[in-house]
């Protein structure tokens, strides 16, 4: 129990005692000693107080002090547990960072890995349809050679019937002959005695007879010689086509699919390679173009059959060489820019040529495509001047017939849209044309006029006929392809001077730009067996003394007029 316990307890005592000794009635002593107790009571109150505020105060003080250690320890335990979270911070971001690098790394090469997988099942779908289609050609050939192993036993049979039947027919005609010969000898015989002719003079008759019989079957020996001849010259110009083509080859791949580009200095030339060759690396391998860079001074070459890429390949090297800053991705930049401003170009010129020719409502994928046409030659003539030309003249021929004129040169303008990607598209370029007329919906007119503007034969409208006409102008036109005025001229002169120089020849016109020569004959000098032997000298004649594109048709052209009067 402590002391303030006590003190409190004795006062209780005390103040009970008094209470009772009220109580009673006691006198004054009883109040004295009562009045002692009570100041004994506040003394020792007081000492209990004192001694109370005493040990609070001490209790405080050993309370402070313990608050400030515990505080001390508090802090230096914050400021450990501070600088460890933050060194576990640290170490959990270095993990992280290096965790989330290697998380890219991985998903990068699992992307290129994806890239190649699918690149490899293209592939591999492609390889399986070859083989397919090999194999379904293979099976059709299998059956065609059965078939024709069948056809050839069964021929087979047939000649050894037939020669049986003609080795009998020999021996029986041998037989013919022996008496021929004989009834010949006899005819003769009487011949002399009934004509009174020596046998030579019989022998001259006979054979002036003979020769004026034969000469209708010596003009059709002739057709069919000339036939047979027709057939072999083709294979033959197969061959020589097939041999010229790989002689010249190096020199047309030079002329059409090569373009210079001159440097400002020899030095150059060392920065555009780069080190260990990886900025050329990166220019072919980005334009698709072979930068060949020799012995020529101040120069390097871009070859390309693709005149399109080519082409952004030389505004690239252009705009590097300008810059001065080759680096392959400065590179890269520069080439995807110019790869910008060549859609761009090629859409502009597209735009120009259907203005120019009067053609609207063109969807932009087919104003895209006309622009190629810009890049694309044929025989040195430009396609895309040479469709406008067209365009012109078919609207003209239209409007002259009564047809719709805008029609017209719509279809004279897209006759040769499918140039624009027959290189990268398998096909001719009619098909080509067809299809991508079909895919932007063109009227029926146009993709008639595409499929048979080199077969007007078999078209089914006007205006496939009205482009072949005037395509054929357009390419025929004098200059038009590589061939000048004065050569063209003295070309068609020599054409009607030979034909005029054959006796029997009335006049002879040189038309269809010099692809043909037609003869008028005199019908009373020249028959019709000596009209095809006569075409026949004439074509033989311009081949040896003449040197002209593509061939010359000789047309001879003999009538008989009979003329009277009713008087």
């Amino acid at each position: 129990m402590s002391l303030l316990d006590l003190v409190l307890l004795l006062l209780v005592l005390v103040l009970s005692g008094a209470l009772f000794l009220r109580r009673k009635g006691e006198d004054g002593e009883t109040r004295r000693l009562l009045e002692a107790a009570r100041e004994e009571a506040r003394l020792a109150l007081e000492a209990a107080r004192k001694e109370a505020r005493d040990l609070l105060e001490a209790a405080r003080a050993e309370a402070r002090t313990l608050k400030e250690g515990a505080e001390a320890k508090a802090r230096e335990l914050e400021a450990d547990l501070r600088r460890r979270l933050e060194e576990e911070s640290k170490e959990a971001r270095r993990r992280l960072e290096e965790a989330e690098a290697r998380l890219r790394a991985e998903r990068e090469e699992l992307r290129g890995e994806r890239e190649r997988l699918l690149a490899l099942q293209a592939e591999l779908k492609g390889e399986r349809e070859r083989l397919k289609e090999e194999r379904e050609e293979l099976r059709r050939e299998a059956e065609r050679l059965s078939k024709r192993g069948e056809a050839l036993d069964a021929r087979a049979l047939r000649l050894d019937a037939l020669e049986e039947a003609l080795a009998k027919r020999e021996e029986a005609l041998k037989e013919k002959e022996s008496l021929l010969l004989e009834r010949e000898k006899e005819v003769e015989r009487r011949l002399f005695e009934v004509a009174g002719l020596t046998p030579e003079e019989a022998r001259r008759v006979v054979l002036e007879k003979l020769d004026q019989e034969l000469e209708e079957e010596k003009a059709q020996r002739v057709r069919a010689a000339l036939e047979r001849a027709r057939l072999e010259a083709k294979r033959e110009a197969q061959k020589i086509l097939a041999q010229a083509m790989q002689r010249q080859a190096s020199e047309t791949a030079a002329q059409l699919a090569v373009s210079v580009v001159p440097l400002p200095s020899d030095a150059m030339k060392g920065r555009i390679i780069g080190r260990e060759g990886r900025n050329i690396r990166t220019f072919e391998a980005l334009t698709g173009v072979d930068l060949i860079i020799d012995d020529t001074p101040e120069a390097v070459l871009l070859s390309s059959f693709n005149p399109i890429r080519r082409e952004i390949a030389r505004m690239a090297l252009e705009e590097l060489l300008k810059d001065g800053r080759i680096h392959p991705s400065r590179i890269e930049e520069v080439v995807e820019k110019a790869k910008n401003e060549m859609k761009t170009f090629i859409y502009e010129r597209g735009e120009e040529a259907a203005l120019e020719a009067g053609v609207v409502g063109l969807k932009p994928g087919l104003i895209q495509l006309l622009g190629r046409l810009h890049f694309r030659s044929s025989y040195g003539q430009n396609v895309l001047k040479h469709s406008v030309q067209v365009a012109h003249l078919t609207g003209i021929m239209a409007a002259e017939l009564g047809l719709d004129a805008g029609l017209a040169r719509r279809a004279g303008l897209l006759h040769d849209i499918g140039k624009s990607v027959d290189r990268e598209v398998e096909g001719s370029h009619v098909e080509i044309g067809i299809a991508l007329a079909r895919r932007f919906g063109e009227p029926p007119e146009v993709i008639d006029a595409i499929a048979h503007h080199h077969d007007p034969e078999n078209a089914e409208t006007l205006y496939a006929v009205l482009v072949a006409a005037a395509d054929a102008l357009s390419a025929a036109r004098p200059g038009a392809r590589r061939e000048s005025l004065e050569e063209y001229l003295q070309r068609l002169e020599a054409l009607e001077r030979i034909a005029l120089s054959f006796p029997g020849v009335e006049t002879a016109f040189a038309v269809q730009a010099g692809r043909e020569v037609r003869v008028i004959v005199k019908p009373d000098k020249i028959t019709d067996a000596k009209a095809t032997l006569l075409a026949r000298e004439i074509a033989s004649r311009i081949e040896r003394e003449m040197n002209y594109p593509g061939q010359v048709q000789v047309t001879v052209v003999r009538e008989t007029r009979a003329v009277d009067f009713a008087r």
